[in-house]
C-alpha cells in the first residue's frame, strides 16, 4: 500500500513554467498508425483492441489549436509537441499541421519521429517547414540490437536518414534543432555510451537518454523489465496534470500522454476549448486527487507506475528543460 503523504499539498502545483491559465504544453498525437513494433510499446497491444481504428486527427482540430495557442500561450505555452500513439509523419496533412503550427502558433514546435521513412524528399519538407526541433527515436547502436528493439526497422536506413539531415541543416545554416533519443532498457543498456560518442560527433544537438517507462501500465514487455518500485514509498502528484493537454487521434482532449487505450479522456475537443478544460472542475479534482493521493474517482491514474517517471520543476531536469535550452540557442527561432 502507497503511504499518503499530505506534504504534497504544499509541497507541488502552479508556479514557474506551470501556470493555472493555460498548460505549459500541448501534445499533438495526431495519427494511431505506427510502422514499427517496438518492444517497449504497447501499440501492437493497442492495434488489435477495439480501441484501435487506424485514426487520424482532423486538420480543422489542429488549426483550432494553433489559434488558441496564439490567443492564450504566449509567455506560457513553451512548445507544441508533434509525437505519441503513432508515426506523425504517416499521418497524410502532418507536415502542413507542423507548417501551420510553426508559422501561425508563436511558439516553440517539434517533431518526435522514428526516423524510417524520412528520406530526402520528406526530410526536405521537414526543413522547408521551419519546424524547430526534430526528436528521432532510435534506442539502439548496433543493427542488430536495432532490429530486436525497433521491430520493423532497419538502423541502416534510419541512421542514414538521420545524417542526411545533420548534413542538411549543417550546409543550409538551418535553424531546425535535431535531438536523437535512446530508451535505456536490457537490451541496450551496454550502447549507451557509444550511441551518446557517435550522434554527439555526428552533431546532434542533444542526445537524449530516455527511462523506460510501463505507458501507464499497458506496456507488458515494459513492466517485466523496469524496475519494480517499492510499495512503501511515499507517492507524488504525477507532473501531467499541472504541465500538459493531449489532443489525440479521435479529436479528444486527454490529459495523459501515455494513454494508448482512452482512459484520461476529458472532453470532445470540436465541442471545447483547452482554456476552458485546463481551468474546469474535472482538472481541478484531478489535481486534487494527487495532492491528497486518493484515486476513488480516478482509478486510471490509481493505477498507474509511472508518476515517478515525471519530473517536477524543482527534481532535475527534464525533456521541458532540454527545450527550453535548445529555444536559448537561438531566441529568433520563435
Amino acid at each position: 500500500m502507497v503511504i499518503h503523504d499530505l506534504g504534497n499539498i504544499e509541497k507541488y502545483g502552479f508556479g514557474g513554467r506551470l501556470t493555472k491559465d493555460f498548460p505549459s504544453q500541448i501534445l499533438m498525437d495526431i495519427t494511431e498508425v505506427c510502422n514499427l513494433a517496438c518492444i517497449h510499446c504497447p501499440h501492437e497491444q493497442f492495434s488489435k483492441s477495439e480501441e484501435y481504428d487506424g485514426r487520424f486527427l482532423k486538420p480543422d482540430l489542429n488549426e483550432k489549436m494553433v489559434q488558441e495557442v496564439r490567443d492564450h500561450g504566449k509567455n506560457t505555452t513553451k512548445y507544441i509537441r508533434y509525437s505519441s500513439n503513432g508515426e506523425p509523419l504517416i499521418h497524410p496533412e502532418g507536415y502542413n499541421m507542423i507548417q501551420h503550427a510553426v508559422d501561425y502558433s508563436g511558439v516553440f514546435v517539434t517533431l518526435t519521429t522514428n526516423g524510417k521513412i524520412m528520406n530526402e524528399n520528406r526530410t526536405q519538407k521537414l526543413l522547408d517547414s521551419g519546424v524547430h526541433m526534430i526528436d528521432i527515436s532510435i534506442d539502439a547502436f548496433k543493427p542488430e540490437t536495432y532490429a530486436a528493439i525497433r521491430k520493423k526497422g532497419n538502423l541502416e536506413v534510419t541512421r542514414e536518414n538521420v545524417l542526411r539531415l545533420l548534413r542538411w541543416v549543417r550546409e543550409s545554416k538551418s535553424k531546425t534543432k535535431v535531438v536523437v533519443s535512446f530508451i535505456e532498457q536490457p537490451l541496450n543498456e551496454k550502447e549507451k555510451k557509444d550511441f551518446e560518442i557517435f550522434w554527439k560527433d555526428a552533431g546532434a544537438t542533444y542526445v537524449l537518454i530516455r527511462r523506460l517507462h510501463t505507458a501507464s501500465g499497458n506496456s507488458s514487455q515494459t513492466i517485466k523489465n523496469i524496475v519494480k518500485y517499492d510499495e512503501t514509498v511515499k507517492r507524488r502528484p504525477c507532473l501531467y496534470p499541472w504541465e500538459r493537454v493531449v489532443i489525440n487521434a479521435r479529436g479528444d482532449l486527454a490529459f495523459c500522454p501515455s494513454d494508448w487505450m482512452h482512459r484520461s479522456r476529458v472532453a470532445d475537443y470540436a465541442k471545447t476549448t483547452i482554456k476552458e478544460t485546463w481551468q474546469s472542475d474535472f482538472y481541478t479534482n484531478l489535481r486534487n486527487a494527487h495532492l491528497k493521493n486518493d484515486f476513488l474517482n480516478h482509478k486510471f491514474c490509481g493505477q498507474c507506475p509511472d508518476w515517478i517517471s515525471t519530473r517536477w520543476p524543482t527534481e532535475g531536469r527534464s525533456y521541458a528543460d532540454m527545450i527550453e535550452d535548445i529555444s536559448l540557442i537561438d531566441e529568433s527561432l520563435i
